[in-house]
């Protein structure tokens, strides 16, 4: 999502999003952190620092036992492996069973841009296709409801506000994209409340994820979408990023990074609930098929209109500007995205233009089927 070719930051492609490699980078206090699944997932940088609070901190309970907790929590896991256009190239994955019949809980990054998503579920060995059902980009969250499911082992959520900082953890998931039984590693937590400042390196565009439980342990790539269990075996996160090579490489201890299953099942609940918001789509993912950023001094500049997407075929341009859309205004890019993802394939919209040369026009756009974006 930058520039035709070198897009800028905020340039997206709306309601759609596919990429072939990606690798998640953050960077704390100046310090590159690594996240992703292999050399295929979601990769975050950040040119900016991380903000950490100072929590409390009370008695440590008592040690967790590493195997105990990775016996009763994988079985309850399963592998993600996805394929997106328009060359095929996918990336890997894990994924947290919520119920017997196959939602299950993921970080949106494992299936942005997907095409096909198939899911190897640990506990019983099957394969199966997999649907997303919703998401939530701003919290890297993500519901997919498996085919054909039955009777699978499901987690046993936990509560993370009773998390404590010093308190023992293990983080589960697919390591190195390469399915099988999930790795494990252990860790203390230190910290609450972190905040990492990211750069995803395939398309560039910065996202700032909040609230996040740290952790000082070596996650691996492909453990995206895992686990994060405590000394009980419940999952108080899901597994969103980790520092590593580079964080070595200048001498500082490498941390992992997990949102607090908290403020993962709150987006569940509301993917549940049938009701978007401007932050959680629901259901199948609409498209205009542009690649955008900020105007001056307001609107939506269409720096590219994908040929055989909707918008194209409406007939806007490069250099065109959405001003509003069904007759609400639009002032920023960011606006006509939170548009879009409440609107569904097949959706019509009406879009105000204002051209390069300054005219003004109404243009009716019919909404296509996009990938998760």
């Amino acid at each position: 999502m930058e520039d035709q070719r070198h897009r800028a930051p905020e340039e997206q492609r709306v309601g759609s999003g596919g990429r072939a490699l990606a690798l998640f980078i953050a960077v704390l206090f100046a310090v590159a952190t690594f996240f992703g699944f292999r050399a295929e997932l979601a990769d975050w940088s950040s040119p900016s620092g991380a903000e950490n609070s100072a929590p409390a901190l009370l008695e440590p309970q008592p040690p967790l036992d590493p195997v105990v907790v990775a016996q009763s929590v994988e079985p309850a896991l399963v592998n993600i492996s996805t394929s997106s256009p328009p060359l095929g190239l996918g990336a890997a994955g894990s994924g947290i069973v919520l119920t017997a019949d196959g939602q299950v809980l993921t970080s949106h990054h494992v299936v942005k841009g997907a095409d096909t998503v198939t899911v190897t579920d640990v506990g019983n060995g099957a394969v199966y296709d997999a649907k997303v059902l919703g998401y939530d980009a701003s919290a890297d969250i993500a519901l997919l409801e498996l085919s054909g499911a039955a009777d699978l082992v499901i987690a046993r959520v936990g509560n993370s506000a009773d998390l404590r900082v010093h308190e023992q953890v293990l983080a589960i998931g697919n390591a190195g994209g390469t399915g099988g039984t999930p790795t494990s590693v252990q860790g203390n937590i230190t910290d609450l409340n972190s905040t990492i400042v990211a750069l995803n390196t395939s398309d560039l565009t910065r996202k700032s994820l909040t609230g996040m439980v740290e952790i000082a342990a070596v996650v691996s790539a492909g453990q995206s979408g895992g686990a994060l269990a405590d000394p009980g075996g419940a999952v108080v996160g899901v597994i969103t990023a980790a520092s590593g090579e580079t964080a070595h490489d200048v001498g500082r201890t490498p941390n992992g990074y997990a949102v607090p299953i908290d403020t993962a099942m709150r987006v569940v609940y509301q993917i549940r609930s049938g009701t978007p918001t401007e932050t959680v789509h629901i259901g199948p993912t609409a498209t205009l098929g542009v690649l955008i950023s900020d105007a001056n001094p307001s609107g939506a500049r269409v720096d590219v209109a994908l040929y055989g997407l909707p918008a194209h075929a409406a007939g806007l341009v490069d250099g065109d500007v959405i001003t509003s859309i069904d007759g609400r205004d639009i002032s920023t890019a960011k606006a006509l995205r939170a548009a879009i993802n409440v609107r569904k394939p097949d959706d019509t919209v009406l879009l105000g233009v204002t051209g390069v040369g300054g005219a003004r026009r109404a243009v009716s756009v019919v909404l296509a089927l996009g990938t998760p974006n």
